[in-house]
């Protein structure tokens, strides 16, 4: 009988072909405790060392590997024997990883063909010109992954054996999905799409490889309607244009609910790129996304959804599962960790130091909920780890630009890499640097220096703040001055040398009131001893932040349990632990 192969869905969902070969599955796998790889050539097809079998993409760490080791193995090797299916002549083969943490080599059939920094960001590989002659084909990987290296984009994965305090199980090695596709000699190669909702227009941006002349057909349609079609000459390899749909089409542009995108009303437009022979007019490549009309922005010190002050009523989110860790069991999980935040009232997350699954992405562009996207810190501050952090944003931003569903970056969390940024002007400059990096390259979304305090240049001020205290919370954010004068956990809102400047602030850490219906032990930042008891409390601490004029929206602590930490409004199993309406009512959306 033939096995199902896990997260076999198409993994990059904003851009999408027909031609898809998952490799996920089980896989040879060795740790190489030793370091002896290199040496001993693991890569090469004699080599019998192989003693395990994994289940990729889950971690070694998890239980849907199949292996469920949490000791320290730091480096580890993949080997997989597949048959490429080949349909196109002369066409052209890729190779894609989801992710790998932290370093990757891969081999094709011994020859090696990349190495890779950075374990939360994909890998592309045209592995046509070194694959041998035969049906089938050996893909080797050797991933490394030094647990106590804290120069290391990490975020919440530990560096000891059993997870504490807010640190989590480890991830080592391929967690994302592994597949292949076949493209002709000249294909799409990345697009890059900019809605302007004011102008009811939007610009794309196309890069192809393999040549540098042809021909795209664009397409875009709404609900099945074509509402736009042209062709473009592409004489240099790359293209910008512009498309101005308001007269083109019979959309009634007067009701925004038929064509603004929200997370009330998550409308996405299709479109479709068609790269055309030039000689005979066939189609050769052929790719498939979606865009939305969404727009997020500042004014007097409002955020504004589409124009509108908007209040942004978010979870946190570790996007930690307990049978996968990092890697969501199934595709229905990450479609259902949604649809509960949603059912229990709350329009967004803050994906907290980790780069999410595309999937999850594409789920929220779809059923509608807004996203901070947020990279993972390091913990310790030097050059190898500035270079790091800055690469790896570089590669988030190429990634996840034209997901509507983000709407705003967070590139740096409670000064963790960056510990003395409060009064040292490297650790200020890094912390600068990166949001005007992002700013650079992104123009639509705000970007928050340093999210929860020690503030350097920001366009939304953020603050966590776990006091449970109802009297507590409503005094201080009753004023701007208070909320500015005082310090929550201890810490100084801004850098020595910066100060307020009437920027939107939120409250984006909060609650984290614990609350076990399981017998599962763990922490939280306060206790509750029944329903409705956590109700309560949980009214007390959403309400002043909902009653204050000087707060424009929140991040509650959080979506789930995860291991010890016990204070999410789900289970680490996902069951709710409260009646997801109560809560709902009383974050007030209606």
């Amino acid at each position: 009988m033939k096995k199902s192969i896990p997260r076999s869905e198409y993994p990059r969902p904003d851009f999408v072909r027909d031609s898809f070969q998952s490799l996920n599955g089980e896989w040879e796998f060795a740790f190489d405790d030793k370091n002896l790889g290199l040496s001993e050539k693991w890569y090469n097809s004699s080599f019998e060392g192989y003693d395990k079998k994994i289940i990729v993409p889950y971690t070694y760490l998890c239980e849907l590997s199949g292996i469920n080791d949490q000791d320290f193995h730091d480096i580890v090797w993949y080997r997989k024997k597949t048959v490429i299916e080949r349909k196109l002549k002369n066409g052209r083969l890729l190779l894609h990883f989801g992710a790998i943490d932290h370093e990757a080599d891969i081999w094709i059939d011994s020859y090696h063909v990349c190495h890779h920094e950075g374990g939360n960001t994909p890998i592309d590989i045209d592995i046509t010109d070194v694959i041998a002659e035969s049906d089938e084909h050996e893909i080797t990987v050797r991933a490394f992954d030094d647990s106590f290296d804290f120069e290391m984009t990490r975020g919440k994965q530990f560096w000891e054996k059993k997870s504490s305090g807010i640190f989590y199980t480890r991830t080592v090695g391929i967690w994302q999905s592994v597949w292949i596709e076949e493209v002709p000699p000249v294909y799409i190669r990345e697009t890059k799409i900019t809605p302007d909702l004011d102008e009811r227009m939007i610009e794309i941006e196309l890069n192809i490889a393999g040549g540098k002349k042809a021909k795209v057909a664009v397409s875009i349609s709404l609900k099945g309607e074509l509402l736009l079609a042209d062709e473009i000459e592409i004489i240099n390899g790359k293209t910008k244009v512009k498309y101005w749909l308001d007269s083109a089409i019979t959309l009634d542009w007067h009701h925004q609910e038929s064509w603004i995108w929200c997370p009330e009303n998550p409308v996405l437009f299709d479109i479709e790129y068609a790269l055309i022979n030039q000689n005979d007019e066939s189609l050769t490549d052929k790719v498939n996304s979606y865009f939305a009309f969404r727009k997020i922005s500042i004014h007097k010190g409002k955020i504004l959804l589409n124009n509108r002050p908007y209040t942004m009523k978010m979870l946190l989110d570790q996007g930690y599962f307990r049978k996968g860790l990092l890697t969501a069991p199934t595709d229905d999980d990450i479609r259902n960790d949604i649809e509960s935040a949603k059912k229990m009232g709350f329009n967004g997350v803050r994906k907290h130091q980790k780069v999410e699954d595309p999937r999850f992405l594409y789920w929220a562009d779809k059923l509608g909920l807004l996203v901070w996207g947020e990279g993972p810190s390091s913990y310790e501050y030097s050059r190898l780890a500035v270079e790091r952090h800055t690469k790896e944003w570089l590669e988030i931003l190429k990634r996840d630009y034209n997901h509507p569903c983000i709407v705003a970056w967070v590139p740096l969390n409670e000064s963790w890499g960056v510990h003395e940024i409060l009064d040292r002007e490297d650790e200020q400059a890094h912390s600068l640097g990166l949001y005007y990096l992002i700013k650079s390259i992104d123009r639509t979304r705000p970007v928050i220096s340093n999210d929860g305090w020690t503030h350097t240049k920001s366009d939304i001020i953020t603050i966590h703040d776990y006091s449970g205290c109802r009297q507590e919370l409503e005094n201080r954010y009753s004023e701007i001055g208070n909320i500015i004068k005082e310090f929550p956990g201890g810490h100084a809102l801004f850098a020595k040398g910066y100060e307020y400047h009437g920027e939107p602030i939120m409250v984006t850490e909060f609650g984290g009131i614990s609350f076990c219906k399981d017998g599962t032990e763990g922490w939280g930042y306060s206790t509750a001893e029944n329903e409705d008891d956590f109700l309560n409390r949980f009214r007390d601490v959403v309400e002043p932040l909902l009653d204050s004029e000087n707060v424009q929206g929140y991040v509650y602590t959080q979506l789930t349990d995860v291991e010890q930490e016990i204070n999410g409004l789900m289970t680490y199993d996902r069951d709710f632990k409260v009646n997801p309406d109560k809560i709902k009512e009383i974050n007030r959306t209606f």
